[in-house]
């Protein structure tokens, strides 16, 4: 996990847009953002079942499992917005890419790999890109809410 401040440069969504200022993991957890970072799916289980999710769904993103609603899809998920739950992800292969608004609404990016895992608290705007690759994503929510991806 890499976290810092967006550059706000125009470009390429999935590029990296490091402005070269860093943001501590400790600074991620003063707006409520919690990073883990589990070798194995017992580790993410565990977590899910100590804060009562019950629900999970995974998505590939990717143009070979999307085709033709990739660029579409990769934009959607671009789009600022928030929930009314926390989310948690944990990112299963590839590497992307989650913005979130800090309290002086600017972006911060945290850059996720493969096993790290990210909870966004609820009412937080945010966005996610993947990079220039594919990336896994396993999303584990706490409603019964579905995502229609």
């Amino acid at each position: 996990m890499k976290a810092y401040m967006y550059d706000n440069q125009p470009g390429d969504q999935r590029l990296p847009h490091d402005s070269g200022r860093a943001i501590s993991t400790e600074a991620l957890g003063k707006l409520g953002v919690l990073y883990f970072h589990f070798a194995n799916i017992a580790d993410v289980d565990r977590l899910a079942a100590d804060r009562g999710y019950k629900n999970r769904d995974e998505i590939t993103v990717s143009p070979e499992k999307m085709g033709g609603m990739y660029e579409d899809k990769v934009k959607m998920f671009f789009n600022e917005h928030l929930h009314e739950d926390e989310e948690i992800r944990y990112i299963k292969g590839g590497q992307g890419f989650f913005d979130v608004r800090s309290k002086d609404d600017n972006w911060v990016r945290v850059r996720l790999e493969k096993d790290d895992l990210l909870i966004l608290p609820a009412g937080i705007y945010h966005r996610f890109t993947t990079d220039e690759a594919n990336v896994r994503v396993l999303f584990v929510d706490p409603t019964l809410y579905f995502h229609d991806y």
